[in-house]
């Protein structure tokens, strides 16, 4: 079988690179070695916001006498709050087989191993093994959860972010080992269902790569929700023999011992380049990264890289550019490169956390005379009507030029209104300009508004 591409992995990256290569006449075949959509859609990113969604809505219920509204009782049915969120991955799913058929890619189910001279060897699920031929060949094989050795996952008592969406009951007690988006995101979903939970992260704030003001209003958001956090810690090891898991964890007041029933490991993922047969074709890694240029050809004539295995942050909507930008550059539509320092990040518990752009401390290490402009939610009528007044935007501006440097937004459907902040800093917009751009009054997104207005002393509502 030859094609002119030939994609390994069907994740966001390499699903939407086949696409867009379909879209520019090219015959494309996609391997996949277990469901169309990877990790993303069936194990990350979309069930575990059906997963969230289920939490939101019980809070919403549990506080319903907030809003005037009484229910007489309200409880969790853990399997079926599980069992939507798979729904919901499959209907995707099945939604990325539409995809495949209108564009007529060829999608091939098995386990894929580069070749020399642009094959690749495919092996189905009967030790079948059949080889395909391409003019080119992306790599998007993705990642997946981290192993630590003194964290040893048995997917049974000590688990990853695969087994957290899919266990069989609730667990009283968890620990989550890490605050990242995934730790962060699976401690609100378990604590709003009644999990007790206690977040350990070896950093000093948790969400570390987020500005600290962000981190501070989670933190204090997380508290008051009942979760425990203990950061400047690390989990030195665990026993998982008994009924529950002792978890021995290093502080800086000395080891202390904890219990619970379930440990997750979110302390970040793992790039899966590992037995592809990169070696053999002579592709170039560092770290376990693939090694590419700007539009991610490897050092081996006609193979590609996108996604989780390259630099970057290990984000899917990273790997869905990647992934348009690696096709276009191939068919010659000459696109720009990525710009790495325009890309936004996003947390989903709740509050959600969004930003994009340096940091406060980030723009002044790198000598920046920076403006500040924040906006507290509590200030904002729709959040205040909504009940969802905490959190808060702050924007960073370059003061010489009024450069957008950097927005951080922890509250109520953020992650929705980052997207301007990023095509505003796409255009080279100032502050003035965004001063000056009405925003609907009353919505959430005002606080862009009225933060930029803060940062140049011209706010109205503070």
């Amino acid at each position: 079988m030859k094609y002119d591409l030939l994609v390994l992995g069907s994740g966001p990256g390499g699903y939407v690179a086949a696409i867009r290569a379909a879209q520019l006449g090219m015959k494309v075949g996609v391997i996949e070695r277990e469901s169309l959509g990877g990790i993303c859609l069936n194990w990350g990113c979309i069930p575990t916001k059906a997963l969230l969604k289920s939490a939101q809505v019980f809070e919403y219920i549990s506080h319903s006498e907030d809003y005037g509204i009484k229910v007489q009782k309200s409880d969790v049915d853990f399997s079926k709050v599980i069992s939507r969120s798979r729904d919901v991955a499959g209907g995707m799913s099945k939604g990325i087989q539409f995809l495949f058929k209108k564009n007529k890619i060829d999608a091939i189910m098995g386990n894929g191993k580069v070749k020399s001279n642009k094959k690749i060897d495919v092996t189905d699920d009967k030790g079948k093994t059949v080889e395909y031929s391409a003019d080119k060949i992306i790599i998007a094989t993705g990642a997946r959860s981290r192993q630590l050795p003194n964290l040893k996952q048995d997917e049974k008592k000590v688990i990853g972010y695969r087994k957290a969406m899919s266990l069989d009951k609730k667990p009283k007690s968890m620990i989550v080992v890490g605050s990242g988006a995934i730790g962060c995101e699976f401690a609100y979903f378990y604590n709003s269902i009644g999990t007790e939970v206690t977040i350990v992260e070896f950093l000093d704030t948790i969400v570390p790569r987020e500005d600290k003001d962000v981190s501070k209003e989670l933190t204090k958001v997380f508290k008051k929700k009942g979760i425990k956090i203990m950061t400047k810690a690390s989990v030195e090891s665990v026993d998982s023999s008994g009924k529950n898991c002792k978890v021995k964890i290093k502080t800086e007041k000395g080891m202390e011992e904890h219990e619970c029933e379930i440990v997750l490991s979110a302390v970040g993922v793992s790039p899966n380049t590992e037995n592809i047969g990169l070696e053999s074709v002579g592709i170039k890694t560092e770290k376990g990264q693939i090694v590419v240029n700007d539009f991610y050809q490897t050092n081996v004539d006609g193979y590609y890289a996108i996604g989780d295995i390259v630099h970057g942050p290990a984000l899917a909507h990273v790997a869905s550019a990647e992934g348009i930008i690696c096709v276009e550059n191939m068919a010659g539509l000459k696109p720009e490169p990525l710009d790495y320092n325009n890309l936004p990040s996003c947390t989903y518990c709740s509050p959600e956390i969004a930003s994009v752009g340096l940091t406060e401390e980030e723009a002044r290490s790198k000598g920046f005379d920076i403006k500040v402009g924040k906006f507290p939610f509590s200030a904002s009528g729709k959040a205040s009507a909504a009940g969802a007044k905490e959190g808060f935007v702050k924007v960073i501006f370059d003061a010489k030029y009024g450069e957008w440097l950097g927005a951080h937004m922890i509250g109520y459907n953020v992650t929705e209104m980052i997207a301007e902040v990023v095509v505003a800093r796409k255009l080279e917009t100032t502050g003035h300009e965004i001063i000056k751009s009405v925003h609907p009054h009353p919505t959430m997104s005002e606080a862009v508004m009225e933060a930029s207005a803060a940062a140049y002393d011209e706010v109205i509502h503070l």
